[in-house]
């Protein structure tokens, strides 16, 4: 099977004591690894394949030594600087080193330590200290990641298995970690109110003020500064760089991120239609759920006052998230069927148990059924046979058809000031179809969408939401082709207030007033036990709309969440 080179063989690291010691070599220091031997580890694990030669090599997990001597083996080839061989003890040696080049040349590192921390598993977690230097300038930069060693099925080696996070956890394929001179300068975006929004306050905000930085640094007139940042692969992460039309990639875009600032520039100024007490009130509501997230935005006008993320480090939900929206959709599907006179407010409209098309076999909550009600029951109970129901006089696109022309909805033409995906509701046939109707099919929506339905229903037309005005760049925003007629909007509106004073969106609801409006949803996800929890309201000049992912009904999990909102609001 061959001899592996023992770690204490590897220039300039020392043993002593049964532990490793760093030795500074050229700039860069080798890993500390602390309780960890220097013997070289051996093939185990079950050999029980053969390679290539015959021989036989190990298969199964790692085991524990495995583990503990690649990472130690890899981590003290990278803090020396030694790109190639690091490269070499992982699955994907071009991209290693093709990355670990980049960290050196592009970012800048020098002086680097990386030292494990306690093994789980395959998983190895490290922390990396370093100094960053550049054209005189220099400040020590530390941070956490982890490796993960797998088996490599050709001839059983163990290796670490390479994706981008190993060398920084905020890097994804293709990013990069790079110091100089920032492309985009710093801003210093404020509320509507005129004070200072900043990460440390509302933790929701840190990609939102990245992606304002992005877009607006050079027209809020900063100067630059010297900085780490992540520089994102994607051409087109800034929805409107260049552009006052948004793009599908919007979805997935990520702005670049500020590390760490070598120089500080000089920030412009830039205003939003952030409310305080709202955005305020919003991260503390997050923050009481797990996995939650809030829009609220003003109907008259189409001002986004809030947005907040429970986990507000991680992807924005709440502008970018692409969700199956439940029963809140039957709000976009109710006023198709208005329209189409294929359901009335006070009109009989049938509510069975079961429901069948398109070879599909749809029921409702708890398999209860409304004999003899009206379409305005079926809505405030969420009946979804009630829609299903006439799917078979509907054409393929009809929904779609409303969403776009009506709501403004998956036309991926919103421009808001940073990037967001816009809904999604993809023509489909037969059962797809028909569980559109629902929310469920190819619907994808996030709560600034489903906010922006809300407001729709309140104003009586799509307004875009938007975070900066369009007076700053004078980009246009867009617009829906078409109104809903003064017969659709009345008996919507009337529906969506019946269901929150007596149908399943009144307990949230209650004591906020007669003029308000709402729907609940629970989407089913696959692989989840609890589907995920979805509510939108409006009350007066404010709409909002929430989901908690595996929350359940709606009404308890993202009802309580926007009936905060609301309040705060007043």
């Amino acid at each position: 099977m061959g001899k592996r080179r023992r770690a204490s063989e590897r220039k300039g690291v020392g043993v002593k004591n049964g532990r490793v010691h760093p030795v500074v070599l050229g700039g860069a220091a080798a890993v500390v690894v602390c309780g960890v031997g220097a013997a070289a580890f051996a093939l185990s694990g079950g050999a029980d394949g053969s390679g290539a030669d015959g021989k036989q090599v190990a298969t199964g997990p790692p085991t524990a030594a495995e583990v503990r001597t690649t990472a130690r083996e890899f981590l003290a080839a990278w803090a020396e600087g030694d790109v190639a061989g690091a490269a070499a003890l992982t699955d994907d040696r071009a991209a290693a080193e093709k990355a670990l080049t980049s960290f050196r040349e592009d970012g800048h590192f020098a002086d680097t330590r990386l030292t494990p921390g306690k093994r789980s598993g395959a998983d190895v977690p490290f922390k990396a200290a370093a100094t960053v230097a550049y054209k005189g300038r220099s400040k020590p930069f530390a941070y956490e990641s982890e490796l993960t060693v797998v088996r490599r099925k050709s001839d059983g080696r163990t290796l670490v298995g390479w994706r981008p996070s190993v060398v920084h956890p905020a890097l994804k394929e293709g990013d990069r970690l790079v110091t100089g001179e920032a492309g985009d300068p710093p801003i210093k975006a404020v509320d509507r109110e005129g004070g200072e929004l900043t990460a440390a306050e509302y933790p929701s905000l840190g990609t939102v003020l990245d992606g304002l930085r992005e877009r607006y640094g050079k027209e809020a007139g900063g100067k630059a500064g010297v900085e780490l940042r992540v520089v994102r692969a994607d051409e087109k992460k800034s929805a409107e760089a260049g552009s006052a039309k948004a793009g599908k990639d919007d979805a997935e875009s990520t702005p670049d991120k500020t590390l760490l600032t070598l120089s500080p520039g000089t920030p412009g100024t830039l205003k939003t239609t952030f409310s305080p007490s709202l955005q305020a009130a919003a991260e503390r509501e997050t923050a009481k759920r797990q996995r939650a997230s809030v829009v609220v935005v003003k109907p008259s006008t189409g001002e986004i006052l809030a947005a907040a993320n429970s986990d507000p480090a991680g992807f924005n939900v709440a502008f970018q998230g692409s969700l199956a929206p439940g029963s809140t959709m039957k709000v976009v599907s109710a006023s198709m069927l208005l329209e189409k006179k294929l359901a009335g407010v006070d009109k009989k409209h049938p509510c069975p148990k079961y429901s069948t098309y398109g070879g599909w076999k749809f029921q409702n909550d708890d398999k209860f059924q409304i004999k003899n009600g009206t379409f305005k029951a079926s809505f405030a109970r969420s009946c979804n046979t009630a829609f299903i129901s006439r799917a078979e006089k509907l054409e393929n696109d009809s929904l779609t058809r409303q969403a776009q022309d009506v709501f403004g909805l998956g036309r991926d033409d919103w421009s808001i000031g940073v990037p967001t995906f816009d809904g999604a509701v993809p023509v489909q046939s037969d059962a797809q179809m028909a569980a559109s109707l629902i929310g469920q099919g190819g619907v994808r929506m996030n709560p600034l969408n489903m906010a922006s339905v809300a407001a729709t229903v309140k104003s009586g037309a799509f307004k875009q939401p938007y975070l900066v005005s369009p007076d700053v760049d004078d980009r246009e925003l867009a617009t829906a082709p078409r109104k809903m007629s003064g017969a659709t909007l009345s008996g919507l509106r009337e529906l969506m207030h019946y269901t929150a004073v007596a149908g399943t969106a009144a307990k949230p609801m209650a004591g906020l007033g007669s003029d308000t409006g709402a729907k609940t949803g629970s989407a089913e996800v696959d692989g989840q036990k609890k589907p995920n929890g979805w509510f939108t309201a409006y009350r007066g000049d404010l709409a909002s709309a929430a989901v908690v992912q595996q929350g359940g009904h709606g009404g308890d999990s993202a009802g309580p969440l926007v009936r905060a909102m609301l309040l705060a609001g007043k």
